[in-house]
C-alpha cells in the first residue's frame, strides 16, 4: 500500500508582508509538511514561529534560529528524529543551513518514513555551489542513518539548468520537470519571471505532481503574503520502509 502526502515548500520573507496571507495560503494548500525559508529569526524569533504554526494549523517539527529555516507539520505526521547543519561560512554573506526533519506517516505496520529537509542557497554562484555539494552529503548520510527517503526543498536562488539545479538532479527529481501540476514560476510573487525554488525528491518516491497551485482564490493572496510563490508537491512514499530506529538529533 502506497501513501500520499502534500509537501510544499515556502519562502515567507521573515513574515514582513502579511502574516495572515501566509496562514491562508498554507491553510489552503493543506500541506502534510511544510518547509519554509526566511522564516523569522530576530524580535520574539521563537514566539513568532510559534503563532504561525498555530495559524496554519500545524506544529513546528524542526528548525533553529540561525538561517531562518524550519520544517511544520500536519498533526497526523509524527516527528521521529531532526537535524540542524550550518553549511559552511563565507565571509561577508549570509550564513547558510539545512533543517531536517525525519517523519512518520499513518499507523502500525502501514508507516512510511520521509526525511524532508529545508534549505535556503546563496545568491552568489561559488558559495552556492560549495554548499549544495555540502548539503547533499549531509542527506546522504541522514538517508543512510534513518533508512529512509529524502525530499528535499528550498529557495534555491537559481532557475534550472544552473550548476546547482544540476547537481540536485544528479540524486532527485525535480518535482516540476517529472509532473507539472498548476503553474512554473515562482518568483516574484507579484510579477512572476523565474523559477527558483523547487521540490527534489529521490527516485525512490513517485511524484505525483509538483508546480505553484493556481486556483485564483488561494493565488490572490500570493503577492500579499511574501514576494515568493509556494509550491506543492503530491508525493507518493514506496510501499516498503525499511525499518529504521530515530538516532539522536544531530545540531551543528
Amino acid at each position: 500500500m502506497t501513501t500520499t502526502i502534500r509537501v510544499v515548500s515556502y519562502n515567507i520573507r521573515s513574515l514582513r508582508d502579511d502574516p495572515a496571507a501566509v496562514a491562508r495560503v498554507v491553510r489552503a494548500l493543506k500541506p502534510d509538511v511544510l518547509c519554509l525559508q526566511e522564516v523569522p529569526r530576530f524580535w520574539f524569533w521563537w514566539w513568532q514561529r510559534r503563532r504561525l504554526a498555530r495559524a496554519c494549523g500545524l506544529r513546528i517539527a524542526a528548525g533553529r534560529r540561525a538561517c531562518g529555516l524550519a520544517v511544520f507539520t500536519a498533526p497526523g505526521v509524527r516527528r521521529v528524529g531532526r537535524e540542524f547543519h550550518l553549511l559552511a561560512r563565507v565571509p561577508g554573506i549570509h550564513r547558510r543551513a539545512l533543517a531536517v526533519a525525519v517523519l512518520e506517516v499513518g499507523q502500525g505496520n502501514e508507516a512510511r518514513r520521509l526525511i524532508a529537509a529545508s534549505t535556503h542557497l546563496d545568491l552568489y554562484d561559488e558559495p552556492r555551489r560549495a554548499h549544495t555539494g555540502e548539503l547533499i552529503a549531509h542527506l546522504d548520510r541522514a538517508r543512510r542513518r534513518y533508512g529512509a527517503p529524502v525530499v528535499v526543498t528550498g529557495d534555491i536562488n537559481e532557475q534550472p539548468g544552473g550548476d546547482c539545479w544540476t547537481m540536485l538532479c544528479a540524486g532527485f527529481q525535480d518535482g516540476w520537470a517529472v509532473a507539472p501540476m498548476g503553474e512554473e514560476l515562482t518568483f516574484s510573487a507579484r510579477d512572476p519571471q523565474r523559477r527558483i525554488d523547487g521540490v527534489f525528491a529521490e527516485r525512490g518516491i513517485e511524484v505525483v505532481g509538483c508546480g505553484v497551485p493556481a486556483d485564483p482564490a488561494i493565488a490572490a493572496d500570493y503577492p500579499l503574503a511574501t514576494d515568493h510563490r509556494p509550491v506543492l508537491a503530491e508525493l507518493r512514499l514506496p510501499a516498503a520502509q525499511p525499518e529504521g530506529r530515530a538516532k539522536p538529533e544531530v545540531r551543528t
